[in-house]
């Protein structure tokens, strides 16, 4: 199998049917001979599985899994790798703002002897600039808060050696962040550069909700940063309370000006347990972590998949 492209879904149903023709003009492009496209439906509301199925009847490279809900996009990812076949394998999203065409330049890196070429954005059309600037602050932070060296301004959108793959298979992480953990496993890595279009059809399944998840399960899973922030602050916090004993003193013993039940009193107390609530919460999203991962549940559960024909 010379290529996989792994497909995340989730109500695509506008876009399902212009993709496959896309993909399928790539891969003829390209001259290959075996190829799979493998859609996974992370529980959609729509008709995109029904779709699926449908290009399943004529096309026998297309194979589909089927989740029994939604277990997000990164989930989504992981269980289209978990069945890929191929030596080189892309990633894509369903939404076209991503050029399936791009992967004949990123063929072409591999060739020179890379193991990761992704995709790198030089510009986003069609989001809001809230979105944009969210995005290019996030990136950055992770990029400075990590000792993995993480590329800024590019999302999933790559393609990766079997022998990346073979590695990323063996990285049981529930809270999945795959470009952090691509960029860890190393080996030969560079990029190619494009302009993201706006979506074809269909509305964007990424809430802002999602993608504040998303952006705690990268700095978790790849910085201690916060825990040595609520370390950073406990001093801070201890400092200032020295500070303000002094004055207390000064108030009290030489300028006489001071009045009992001192409002700062409460002051103090309510920052010092603002910042002891911020630390317990910092810790318990890393212990929430953890105990996913002690859990051991499946990752995914699939309805249906054609994958085993």
């Amino acid at each position: 199998m010379q290529l996989s492209i792994i497909i995340p879904i989730y109500n695509e149903e506008a876009n399902i049917v212009t993709l496959h023709r896309r993909l399928d003009a790539l891969v003829k492009t390209m001259k290959l001979s075996e190829y799979e496209f493998i859609f996974i439906n992370d529980g959609s509301r729509d008709r995109s599985i029904q779709l699926v199925k449908g290009l399943a009847e004529t096309d026998k490279a297309i194979k589909y899994i089927d989740f029994s809900r939604n277990f997000g996009h990164q989930i989504a990812v992981t269980a289209g790798l978990d069945h890929a076949k191929g030596n080189r394998i892309a990633i894509i999203d369903a939404d076209l703002q991503d050029p399936p065409e791009l992967i004949i330049e990123m063929f072409a890196k591999m060739d020179e002897g890379f193991e990761v070429v992704y995709a790198k954005r030089r510009r986003r059309s069609g989001e809001s600039f809230m979105k944009l600037l969210t995005a290019k602050v996030f990136y950055r932070l992770l990029a400075r808060i990590t000792s993995v060296e993480i590329p800024v301004d590019t999302g999933d959108f790559r393609v990766i050696d079997r022998k990346v793959l073979e590695i990323l298979k063996k990285m049981p992480e529930q809270n999945k962040y795959l470009r952090g953990q691509i960029a860890w496993i190393g080996f030969r890595q560079t990029y190619v550069e494009y302009d993201r279009s706006e979506r074809a059809g269909g509305q964007t399944g990424y809430t802002y909700s999602k993608m504040i998840r998303f952006a705690l399960d990268g700095i978790t899973s790849f910085s201690d940063f916060p825990l040595k922030m609520a370390t950073m602050a406990g001093f801070t916090v201890s400092g200032f309370a020295f500070l303000l004993l002094l004055y207390v003193l000064y108030t009290r013993l030489i300028s006489g000006d001071y009045v009992e039940g001192w409002a700062s009193t409460i002051i103090s107390v309510l920052f010092l347990g603002g910042i002891q609530l911020i630390s317990l919460g910092i810790i318990g999203e890393y212990l929430s972590r953890l105990g996913a991962n002690i859990r051991n549940r499946p990752l995914y559960i699939v309805n249906e998949t054609n994958t085993d024909k």
